[in-house]
């Protein structure tokens, strides 16, 4: 894996570019006008997108689609310097045919086995979720 970074104004934008060509601009959050999601909040959003995709691929693997999936993601700083993640709370949202057991089973599979990134960020952050199901919260 291999990631190309390039200062794209005076400031603090940056251009990212994967391997495959995708690109990713990155800004200072704190700045007037930021065009770019910061480096924590990139963070975060691989958090969500990891145990999203480890949620449907468990689920497909038992024959089971999803409607819609949807994850809140919230990151708590404690400030200073550095001022890393000390806790991480997802919130998945499902709506489909899903059986409770399975759909539970298939987000703490992924939060506690199969995740990469979280698996990482465990480390530093305390990690927890819950999940709503068709509008009923199941955990």
């Amino acid at each position: 894996m291999k990631i190309h970074l390039k200062r794209i104004n005076k400031d603090y934008r940056f251009e990212t570019t994967n391997e495959r060509g995708d690109v990713v601009y990155l800004d200072n959050k704190s700045e007037e006008n930021p065009q770019g999601a910061s480096p924590m909040d990139l963070l975060l959003r691989g958090l969500a997108g990891c145990s999203s995709i480890d949620v449907v691929m468990i689920l497909k693997k038992q024959k089971i689609e999803l409607d819609d999936l949807e994850v809140e993601v919230e990151g708590f700083r404690e400030g200073g310097v550095p001022n890393v993640f000390k806790g991480i709370h997802l919130h998945f949202i499902m709506h489909g045919e899903a059986p409770t057991a399975k759909a539970i089973r298939a987000v703490e599979l992924s939060m506690e086995k199969y995740c990469s990134v979280s698996k990482m960020l465990e480390k530093a952050a305390e990690i927890t979720y819950s999940i709503t199901l068709n509008g009923e919260k199941i955990k």
